[in-house]
């Protein structure tokens, strides 16, 4: 057993560490301003390969490639929705925590609440047409009359 956990080991162990980049040097930002537009614009964006993480929060190499790309665009001048677009381009929509509302994502958006007006109608007209097919006794039982 402990030959082939050690075997195992000595498979992973490689991959492990080539998937870890040990030139990972911090950003480093000109002003307040700049941190603080970058983190703004970083947590809106979605890492393309940890689909529940924005740019932000993970720690995927291409998620760091894709922050210093970020940061590059922002010293070239293009603004938040420039660099949205240009991403958008590159990697699709996915790449929006939010995406925009146009074309087939408009189904997306409005689909809920189509579904919610939908499941609604059907209630009612079943609520009424159970009401409408029920017999009407206008005969009433007391307590006394009826059997236990």
């Amino acid at each position: 057993m402990a030959a082939v956990l050690f075997a195992g080991w000595m498979f992973v162990a490689p991959i492990a560490v080539a998937q870890t980049d040990s030139n990972i040097a911090p950003l480093t930002f000109r002003s307040a301003q700049e941190e603080a537009r970058f983190h703004a614009l970083s947590s809106e964006l979605r890492c393309v390969m940890c689909q529940n993480q924005s740019l932000a929060d993970s720690n995927a190499i291409i998620a760091r490639d894709l922050r210093v790309e970020v940061l590059a665009l922002m010293r070239k001048g293009m603004s938040d929705a420039e660099i949205k677009t240009f991403l958008v381009q590159r990697y699709g929509e996915f790449v929006l925590y939010r995406p925009r509302m146009q074309g087939a994502n408009v189904l997306l958006w409005l689909a809920p609440g189509l579904l919610l007006l939908g499941g609604g109608l059907v209630l009612f007209a079943v609520v009424k047409r159970r009401q409408s097919n029920s017999p009407k006794s206008s005969v009433t039982t007391s307590d006394e009359e009826q059997e236990w």
